[in-house]
């Protein structure tokens, strides 16, 4: 059984942040709903990373959504909105990621649910927060790393704003919802009160730059200084970064500049006894670095680095990764049947429970496919 087996939960989100927080909890046991748009859906099946698209979805849809049920709702109906109601009051958790006011609108904002369900645990997504000049600015991922900072960390010295290749903004505001949301739940089932959970992917992107923020303003307000080559860290020293070998690439991480000296026998590097060269020089010691590693490869350098404890790594691709016997052996592939009949090969949750891993085949559902048998079901 799994932990948050008889969860009810209700997901009036699109898109990402919002679905991925739907898809933790769903790995966990909990019986998840979308509440979508007739016909249509959620917005977020339409938004395909390299215009991929299975069974009429795209592909990061049915990967986000996997082991839901939807229910097609026009909100603004009032037969609809009066079921949607009914299916509240027996809910354990809603979630939504409107823009502030369109849920006051609609008549399902937190207070008025509370009336519904006193209980119920009310969680919502937004970009910028409820107040404030950015309030209505849209929520999407490239604008908030963005506008957090985040893109100054990543990247060489000269390369100007470096944003992640990856929806890094989305996915940490929707596991900061699921913290607040479990917790949340903990609290309804002591005290019989539900709560409001808010999350904004500004808070959770300044929290996720929490400890460079902390450097940021405990250093004199400095701005992050990034290597001019090779950097992997804007406050970190050398030989902290990644270096070119003779047949491909190694990362090298903290420790001792000396130590590691010692281990490729080379005097200059050495030289370097007072650690705040190992920042301030960071650019001359790592061309150093350079001169040195490109000389042979990275098999060859791991396999003296690893044996003195020097923390050194292999720079992989995916093809590389994903056929290691180091990857076979997590067991993290799950193939996802969808209702078309053709499949899905993606991730599992990456959360194991007393050694048991937790996959979930169930692919994501197609647009209110769910409704008439969850009428039935609760009486609505």
């Amino acid at each position: 059984m799994k932990p948050l087996q008889g969860i009810l939960v209700l997901e009036f989100c699109q898109f990402m942040a919002g679905p991925s927080a739907g898809l933790r909890l769903a790995d966990l046991g909990a019986r998840v709903i979308k509440i979508e748009r007739p016909e249509v859906g959620e917005g977020g099946r339409q938004i395909a990373i390299k215009n991929l698209f299975v069974d009429n979805s795209s592909l990061v849809f049915q990967t986000i959504n996997r082991n839901k049920e939807s229910y097609a709702a026009n909100l603004k109906n009032k037969d609809d909105l009066s079921r949607i109601k009914k299916l509240i009051k027996k809910a354990d958790v809603m979630t939504h990621n409107f823009r502030p006011g369109v849920m006051e609108k609609i008549g399902l904002d937190y207070k008025t649910v509370q009336e519904i369900n006193p209980k119920l645990v009310y969680g919502t997504v937004t970009g910028y927060g409820t107040e404030g000049p950015w309030a209505k600015k849209p929520g999407q991922d490239l604008l908030l790393q963005c506008m957090s900072g985040l893109v100054n960390l990543t990247g060489n010295a000269k390369d100007g704003p470096v944003p992640m290749g990856l929806a890094t903004a989305d996915i940490i505001t929707g596991t900061h919802l699921v913290h607040g949301i479990l917790a949340a739940v903990i609290k309804s089932h002591k005290t019989n009160k539900g709560a409001l959970v808010e999350v904004s992917l500004l808070e959770s992107m300044l929290d996720f730059q929490f400890e460079v923020i902390t450097t940021y303003l405990n250093d004199g307000n400095k701005p992050p200084m990034r290597a001019e080559k090779g950097s992997a860290h804007a406050y970190l020293g050398a030989p902290y970064g990644v270096y070119k070998t003779k047949d491909g690439y190694i990362s090298l991480a903290m420790g001792s500049l000396v130590n590691l000296g010692s281990v490729l026998q080379n005097n200059l590097l050495q030289s370097y006894t007072n650690s705040n060269d190992w920042f301030e020089k960071r650019n001359e010691i790592m061309d150093i670095l350079r001169s040195v590693l490109i000389d042979n490869t990275t098999s060859y350098w791991l396999s003296i680095l690893e044996a003195e404890g020097i923390w050194a790594s292999d720079v992989f691709d995916y093809k590389t990764l994903l056929n290691h016997d180091a990857y076979e052996v997590l067991g993290m592939d799950q193939i996802l049947t969808l209702n078309s009949g053709e499949t899905v090969h993606t991730t599992r949750c990456p959360i194991r429970l007393n050694d048991e891993i937790l996959y979930a085949p169930k692919g994501a559902p197609r647009v209110g496919e769910h409704t008439d048998d969850l009428i039935k079901e609760f009486d609505l």
